[in-house]
């Protein structure tokens, strides 16, 4: 299958197909030079494989995690680039998850002010999410996302395939942003999980969940106004993530959609997080969730924008002091 997605420049496909990791030759343009980048945690087949089909191919591994998604790992990668004498006419793939997208995107995006950058995400949470939008980031001075650039991939290849290799909670940790997505645009999709039939639809999870995001950015390429619907649960999202080391994305996500639900809505959302083993509950200190919050990238002046949802499959676009969304926030 393919989704195409519109940009102001012109836009790109998702090529969503099972094995296309392994035929990765056919839809992108690697014969040239290729800067392969990945992290210590994904299979080291992938990138491989990947490499196998290029003219000419070297593959970047930095250690897994959230920790490594800073400067000293995007002046390596730049590093990398000068040493093996790429050009603007060479280019960047991205096979992993979240973090190696963000810090493949990024580098691609700054170096020579851009060359050609394609995502192969193989986790549910990068392929129902961050492997498009072409937002790319990364970490500083403990927090989330606080450097980065809009940079359009020029085209995603999602294999489903790639999730046997993945453990329970990492499964979970993506279903997270499915979930969300569901409530703000999706009833019969939320339907799905509250069934618990998600696991064994995996494959119309992920198709439903980029076409709800494709539609999205179709219509607000760069957050004026509509894409901040994407940033739901994630205010508090990553201020819990910024405190809290051991949990992961989606998990924080979780929690921070919580207390922007209705109380009908909440106790329903419960039920499917529960379901997927998603935390409900955390015990980190408020007033560092506050003050984290006071950073984030959507605060204007001394206001913050926000989004809740009252109804399943439907949200409402928000804007208050910050004091007063800080009351609203206590009950995560």
């Amino acid at each position: 299958m393919i989704i195409p997605v519109k940009t102001k420049d012109g836009g790109y496909d998702i090529i969503l197909e099972r094995g296309a990791l392994k035929n990765a030759g056919e839809y992108l343009n690697l014969k040239r030079r290729v800067l392969i980048v990945t992290d210590s945690g994904v299979p080291k087949e992938y990138a491989n494989s990947v490499a196998a089909e290029c003219l000419e191919a070297e593959i970047f591994v930095f250690k897994k995690g959230e920790a490594s998604k800073n400067f000293d790992t995007y002046k390596d990668i730049l590093a990398a680039l000068i040493k093996a004498n790429f050009t603007r006419t060479d280019c960047v793939v991205a096979v992993g998850g979240g973090v190696v997208g963000d810090m493949a995107g990024f580098a691609a995006a700054t170096f020579m002010r851009g060359i050609d950058f394609y995502n192969i995400p193989t986790t549910l949470l990068s392929q129902v999410d961050s492997s498009i939008g072409g937002k790319t980031a990364i970490d500083f001075c403990g927090y989330k996302n606080i450097v980065g650039a809009f940079y359009q991939p020029k085209r995603v290849i999602i294999d489903a395939d790639t999730l046997s290799t993945l453990d329970k909670r990492q499964i979970s940790n993506g279903m997270a942003e499915a979930v969300k997505m569901s409530l703000t645009h999706d009833s019969e999709l939320f339907a799905i999980f509250e069934k618990g039939d998600a696991i064994k639809n995996i494959d119309t999870v992920i198709e439903r969940s980029l076409k709800i995001k494709r539609s999205v950015v179709e219509a607000d390429e760069q957050e004026a106004g509509l894409r901040k619907v994407l940033n739901f649960g994630h205010t508090v999202g990553h201020a819990i993530e910024s405190n809290t080391p051991s949990l992961y994305h989606g998990e924080c996500v979780a929690l921070g959609m919580l207390p922007l639900c209705s109380e009908m809505v909440r106790a329903r959302l419960i039920n499917v997080l529960e379901s997927l083993g998603l935390p409900t509950a955390v015990d980190t200190d408020y007033e560092e969730i506050i003050e984290t919050m006071r950073h984030d990238k959507k605060m204007a002046g001394e206001n913050i924008s926000y989004i809740t949802v009252t109804e399943v499959g439907s949200f409402n676009m928000e804007k208050s002091d910050f004091n007063t969304f800080a009351q609203m926030i206590k009950r995560v």
